[in-house]
């Protein structure tokens, strides 16, 4: 069995998955839209604009798969409860990550060390995605 993080988007999982590829240096494995899906379940409900949206993504980081979509019919909300973990090996690999992460973010743990990790941040991305970007060791 394994556990398979699942994002959700209201327009911006292009740009989303585009960021956390550079971010995590991650490799885009698939990108459909809806339009191309052709999904009668959605199609008649959609824009024109939102035929263009993400039906699946799939991002894979090393061997870890992110699947994520955009959803026209869902109100989201930012969740503060819930959030992916991305572990580093160095303080300079947080760093970068968090660079590219940061614009139009919200920070909740400044970076810094902590007991258990040399580096660590936390915050909401402008896509309203709860992130922890540590190192493993202290």
């Amino acid at each position: 069995m394994k556990i398979t993080p699942t994002l959700n988007f209201a327009g911006a999982c292009r740009e989303a998955i585009a960021m956390y590829a550079e971010a995590f240096g991650g490799q885009i494995a698939c990108l459909i839209t809806y339009r191309e899906a052709n999904d009668p379940a959605y199609m008649p409900r959609l824009t024109e604009a939102q035929k263009d949206w993400i039906y699946h993504a799939e991002l894979m980081l090393g061997e870890q798969r992110i699947i994520m979509s955009d959803h026209a019919d869902i109100e989201f909300a930012t969740c503060y409860q819930n959030f992916l973990t991305v572990m580093f090996d160095t303080k300079e690999e947080v760093q970068q990550a968090y660079e590219v992460m940061k614009d139009g973010s919200q920070t909740i743990y400044p970076m810094a060390a902590t007991p258990f990790s040399a580096c660590r941040v936390v915050f909401v991305d402008r896509f309203g995605i709860r992130w922890g970007i540590m190192t493993e060791q202290v």
